[in-house]
């Protein structure tokens, strides 16, 4: 008996699943209806959930390229049920391998897991650790908002620049993965690399035509779908890429 995609296995995913459906449509029901009591354009509305609907594309290919790493070792449910929540490939891997590397088991994800004991371990192990930001974050986001308020509420200014520095930390800790981030060695393509680098470049690329596209008069639509738009085509060109380049270039790994 497959116990890793059994009948139980997959009815506890729909039933995930399905709240996270069920709250998702809650929120966006709930939003729109304050959007229109804030008075805001119904052209304005549409299109923010058409670009948000958009962004979450390219963010749901890296979600199934996840499931399918880890289905080998943990079957298609359980990565299914983890990422339909949280989580993502860099935690999901580090995660299930720690765990099966305390049973002393060679190869990591690299091989079925055949015990439930492991398979139970793994995903405690999985599923506690990205609890941890879930429980943190409302006991925690008030006294850090409090503090942030105090440090800029005598200058504006300052909070501008804490808010860009953000995000170029944020920006820059994405870069930094593509060019020198450390991958798993039984994983091919999860470590920095051409590939890695080159989505890096396309991305850039793209993103800085589609911006110039936007500001055409008649192309101001696109400023809302320029980033989804530069993160797909990149994801596209790079898998072009790999078929084009041959193997031991396209798949070459300075971290891998």
């Amino acid at each position: 008996m497959n116990f890793k995609d059994d009948t139980f296995m997959t009815v506890l995913a729909l039933c995930v699943v399905a709240f996270v459906i069920a709250q998702a449509a809650f929120f966006l029901v709930r939003a729109v209806k304050r959007a229109r009591e804030l008075g805001i354009e119904k052209g304005t509305i549409k299109n923010t959930i058409i670009s948000s609907a958009l962004f979450t594309i390219a963010p749901a290919i890296g979600i199934v390229a996840t499931v399918l790493t880890l289905a080998s070792a943990l079957g298609y449910v359980l990565p299914w049920i983890r990422l339909s929540v949280i989580g993502n490939i860099s935690y999901e891997v580090t995660a299930a391998e720690s765990a099966i590397g305390a049973y002393g088991l060679a190869g990591g994800i690299a091989n079925p897991i055949t015990d439930p004991k492991v398979f139970a371990t793994v995903a405690w192990v999985m599923t506690l650790g990205s609890m941890m930001p879930l429980i943190l974050t409302p006991i925690m986001i008030k006294k850090v908002q409090k503090s942030v308020g105090k440090a800029v509420s005598g200058n504006k200014a300052w909070a501008d620049v804490m808010s860009a520095a953000a995000f170029i930390g944020l920006i820059a800790a994405f870069v930094a993965r593509a060019i020198a981030g450390q991958g798993t060695k039984s994983i091919t393509g999860d470590g920095a690399g051409v590939l890695s680098v080159s989505a890096l470049v396309f991305s850039i690329v793209l993103m800085l035509i589609l911006s110039k596209f936007a500001t055409l008069p008649k192309m101001k639509w696109l400023e809302s779908f320029a980033m989804p738009l530069a993160m797909i085509g990149a994801m596209v060109l790079v898998a072009v890429l790999a078929q084009v380049l041959p193997h031991d270039i396209a798949f070459m790994e300075w971290r891998g």
